[in-house]
């Protein structure tokens, strides 16, 4: 059977502030934002290059705002990375080298947390 990862839900408390932060901040790319009604907003975002989406919104998840704990990305430089995310008024971590890869970590408004992986270098 094959899957495929396409969307991941991430608990906001404000869907204009984390829109802003992922599209103006990150870099996603703004692929869909529908409000059905007070209750309902579905906004999917994704990353360059990514086949997999983020979605915001109001009425998606019961999950509290922030308590995601472990999202992660694939750049090609995570000192790149870094200075571009910094440049831009993201707050980051300094470039953490580990054996299977380097990471830059971060949070966006409402603290759920994102790794920025560059992968080592295979021999």
């Amino acid at each position: 059977m094959e899957m495929k990862l396409e969307l991941i839900g991430v608990p906001v408390s404000d869907v204009d502030r984390a829109k802003a932060f992922y599209t103006e901040k990150l870099g996603f790319n703004a692929d869909f934002d529908q409000t059905v009604n007070e209750n309902l907003r579905f906004v999917q975002l994704t990353p360059p290059g990514s086949a997999c989406s983020i979605c915001i919104g109001i009425g998606l998840t019961k999950m509290v705002p922030g308590s995601l704990d472990m999202m992660q990305v694939v750049v090609p430089s995570a000192q790149q990375a870094h200075d571009e995310l910094a440049e831009k008024g993201v707050e980051v971590s300094d470039v953490d080298v580990q054996s299977w890869g380097s990471f830059v970590y971060l949070s966006d408004p409402d603290g759920n947390k994102w790794a920025f992986q560059e992968l080592p270098k295979r021999g």
